[in-house]
């Protein structure tokens, strides 16, 4: 969440800062005015506890004097009686603003570019060169076909549309690539962790996909609970409404899960290969950062995903997100997009982002600097999106009959 007492002490600037970000105006005046309905609400309330307060403190004098009570006795039930409606009333207005603040993004750091969509993002640099094919290169799902990797129509009969199947050589690949993300980011100075794939609302509140994004989400009918979109709900929430040692930061962490997305508003995309799965494999690094180191983790981060690339000999270059194009959560993000060949493009194959104190101001995650609580600054990001990766495999390592090549990093888990 923002930080409210900023926006409101400093609205023009917050609110120029949230509409780079394409965050409807209208909305932000809506929050203006419920800080306003709240300041007025609590204002009465304060004024009917300090009548309160000072009638109250009136009975030992009137006992001292031998005054009758039962008048003042009356006043004082009469005013709490006044009150419940007052307090009713604040607590309803202050509801209301957090239930509009839940649903306003983070800032944007200062340094991110312009911009409306990916059309505006800013390619940073790119890593290794594009091999020259002697032939035209196919796409993945037609060297899927070729050699037997991926079965569409079974995962289709099992599930339904956006589900597939792996098979043979496609599913050890896939085995091996969690395996190899996992121990490199484990040398890295990663904590390896295996977490649950469902996690309940409060969780998602706190990494920010509630309530916004509830219609992406794959929800357990009668339970609290979600099938997680991303490892980073229950890694980042490990430390929900926690309050961490200054020198344990920073905290990293990696883990294994399978993400469940809906993809609601993606229709129409990606619709043939793997690209967009409703179900897919990705390992993630989060990491919790002391608030002055976190500019630093973001770089360590990025460049561990970007390492894993090279290592794998897969082209690839980073992009900063303009500000239209930004995360919700996210105050900063680099994409890394790899070099598919066979589509004659670069596609996003990790997002590594620094959300600053928004996520740990929902989820209540702090660190003891001295006497003092303060929120940590939180990061995530892919290392990296399996699926994605074994789709880069597949057109950089085809062979001109179709058959594809095993990147030497990866042969001792195959």
């Amino acid at each position: 969440m923002i930080d409210l007492k900023y926006f409101q002490n400093n609205f023009d600037e917050a609110s120029a800062r949230l509409q780079k970000k394409g965050v409807d105006g209208e909305i932000l005046k809506r929050l203006e005015s419920l800080f306003v309905d709240l300041k007025s609400a609590n204002q009465a309330l304060e004024s009917a506890q300090a009548e309160q307060n000072r009638m109250s403190k009136l009975f030992g004098q009137y006992k001292r004097e031998g005054k009758d009570i039962s008048e003042l006795k009356e006043q004082v039930d009469a005013n709490k009686a006044a009150m419940i409606p007052l307090q009713e009333r604040a607590r309803e207005a202050e509801a209301a603003l957090y239930e509009v603040a839940l649903g306003i993004p983070n800032f944007p750091d200062d340094s991110v570019p312009e911009g409306e969509d990916e059309n505006d993002n800013i390619e940073i640099k790119r890593v290794l060169e594009p091999k020259e094919f002697g032939f035209e290169p196919k796409e993945h799902w037609e060297l899927a076909e070729r050699n037997g990797w991926i079965d569409f129509e079974r995962g289709v009969k099992l599930a339904h549309s956006r589900f597939s199947v792996l098979r043979g050589e496609a599913a050890r690949l896939e085995r091996a690539l969690i395996n190899f993300f996992l121990d490199n980011n484990r040398q890295k100075g990663f904590e390896e962790l295996y977490v649950p794939f469902l996690n309940n609302s409060s969780m998602l509140q706190g990494t920010g996909q509630l309530p916004k994004f509830e219609d992406d989400l794959f929800k357990i009918v009668d339970e609290d609970l979600y099938l997680i979109p991303t490892a980073e709900v229950p890694l980042t929430n490990m430390y929900n409404d926690e309050i961490l040692p200054e020198s344990s930061l920073p905290v990293l962490m990696t883990s294994y899960t399978p993400c469940f997305r809906k993809e609601a508003g993606s229709a129409g995309r990606d619709t043939r290969g793997i690209i967009r799965q409703h179900q897919f494999d990705k390992v993630e690094m989060v990491a919790i950062s002391h608030p002055d180191k976190s500019d630093e983790v973001f770089d360590m981060m990025v460049q561990n995903a970007s390492d894993l690339l090279s290592t794998l000999g897969l082209p690839h270059r980073w992009v900063e997100l303009c500000g239209g194009d930004l995360g919700f959560s996210a105050a900063r993000t680099i994409d890394l997009e790899v070099w598919l060949p066979g589509q004659n493009r670069y596609r996003e194959i990790s997002s590594i982002s620094n959300t600053r104190d928004f996520q740990a101001r929902r989820a209540k995650i702090r660190y003891k600097d001295g006497k003092k609580n303060r929120l940590v600054h939180t990061l995530n990001g892919s290392a990296l999106a399996v699926g994605r990766t074994l789709i880069a495999i597949m057109e950089n390592y085809q062979n001109e009959d179709g058959s594809i090549a095993i990147p030497e990093v990866l042969k001792k888990y195959m």
